[in-house]
């Protein structure tokens, strides 16, 4: 069952357009990124002391909503299953899983969260893997951490995919009934047909290893409202680029759809210690801004220590954010593209109802053209301190002299800017239309 989601989940999500998301698991503790038992071909018996000792004493899921919140954000997706294949909850069908840690007996990470969002007024998200390297029936494939060892693939012949797709199967049942309403369902990832770089066969898995359509069709029943991302390899209810900003509104087959881009802060989705690569808070809202004035929301990933918390860096750069968006918010919260209008170069539009947004991703020098739009605006500020911006009616006879602009379409609205940039990331005008 691959139907339409329901029209008001769609327009929330839309409304929401910034989300935090949260990968977290055993791999905080080596901290040198999520895929580390991947990357460094970690055995089972490599990764058990990461077991043996996760205690995130300091986890208190009520600050990382609160923080979300004060971001502007409007929901949180949190990782329930990584790749590694630990669980966060207590699952019925596996015994690795935080209750049965040392520090972790009887502990349901994820009921913890649930409640901590819900307190926040947070729409809930569950991540969850269809990649497990833990689990016995996981047939071992390009992905694999094991799979250069010819040792290991002889004694892993004969897996069944299937008997781990019923594994799969029962804990998404165990997320998406245990824990009330959820609002999105974050499967990750499909690969058919991936091979080697050498053409051997990767047994590479997709939409019947992991039995997608009766899948979906069990979330559709167990949550109606919820909606699905687009990674079980068949259509979803909406798409997820990956740490780039798609170039326009997202389509398939030429038909706009729902996207969401999901971004790190720092190139790594887990906790990672060294790594020094991170995002400016005035790059971040810029994606955030681009998103919005495409159709599409933003989510941005937090890392948490294996202690539980956020890391100063993050904890800094979200305050920065929610800083933005208290003063720029409604350009955002409920916005949608301004497609009438064509934005300056380097700004984007975003629009609601009458109000027309824009964000200056550049500071012009004294004034800004904006094509089609005389006639149409009646008054103008800056959003963050809603300081008027004087208009100019342009006269396209007009000769160019030393101190007078000329030849300017009598359609093009011009604004007269303050020198000074105003103190915030990206500033933006308010333009309210008639």
């Amino acid at each position: 069952m691959t139907d339409t989601p329901p029209a008001a989940s769609v327009e929330k999500f839309r409304d929401w357009r910034f989300g935090l998301f949260v990968h977290w698991g055993l791999y905080s503790l080596p901290a040198r990124h999520e895929w580390v038992k991947n990357y460094e071909r970690l055995t089972d018996e490599d990764y058990q002391p990461y077991f043996d000792h996760f205690e995130p004493d300091l986890y208190d899921p009520s600050k990382w909503a609160r923080a979300a919140r004060e971001a502007g954000m409007k929901y949180a997706v949190l990782t329930t299953k990584h790749h590694e294949g630990f669980c966060l909850w207590d699952s019925e069908v596996s015994d690795y899983t935080v209750a049965h840690t040392a520090w972790g007996a009887g502990k349901d990470l994820v009921k913890q969260f649930v409640e901590a969002c819900r307190a926040e007024g947070l729409g809930v998200g569950f991540y969850h893997s269809l990649i497990d390297w833990h689990h016995p029936e996981f047939p071992i494939d390009l992905v694999h951490p094991q799979r250069d060892d010819e040792e290991a693939i002889a004694k892993a012949a004969g897996r069944d995919v299937q008997v781990y797709a019923d594994y799969l199967h029962a804990q998404t049942r165990e997320l998406l009934t245990n824990y009330g309403p959820v609002d999105i369902m974050w499967f990750d990832f499909s690969y058919p047909g991936r091979n080697y770089p050498d053409g051997r066969d990767g047994h590479g898995k997709g939409r019947d290893d992991w039995r997608s359509v009766e899948l979906m069709a069990m979330v559709r029943e167990l949550q109606p409202d919820i909606l699905i991302n687009d990674r079980l390899d068949i259509p979803g209810d909406f798409v997820t680029p990956e740490q780039y900003q798609p170039d326009g509104p997202m389509e398939r087959d030429g038909v706009p759809v729902l996207w969401e881009a999901c971004q790190t802060l720092n190139g790594s989705w887990g906790y990672d210690r060294d790594n020094l690569d991170w995002k400016s808070p005035e790059t971040l809202v810029k994606m955030l801004v681009d998103s919005v004035s495409k159709d599409g929301n933003l989510l941005l990933n937090v890392g948490p220590t294996g202690r539980g918390e956020f890391d100063p860096r993050a904890l800094a750069t979200l305050a920065s954010i929610g800083e933005w968006m208290r003063l720029h918010e409604r350009s955002i919260r409920g916005a949608r593209p301004a497609s009438e209008y064509e934005a300056p170069a380097d700004c984007r539009f975003t629009q609601k109802g009458n109000r027309l947004y824009l964000h200056l991703f550049s500071w012009p020098m004294g004034h800004i053209h904006l094509q089609g739009l005389a006639g149409k605006v009646k008054y103008a500020q800056l959003l963050n301190d809603a300081s008027e911006i004087k208009r100019i009616v342009n006269d396209p006879h007009q000769q160019a002299q030393n101190t007078t602009m000329g030849g300017v379409s009598s359609e093009t609205l011009t604004l007269k800017l303050p020198i000074q940039k105003p103190n915030v990331l990206v500033p933006v005008i308010e333009l309210f239309l008639n």
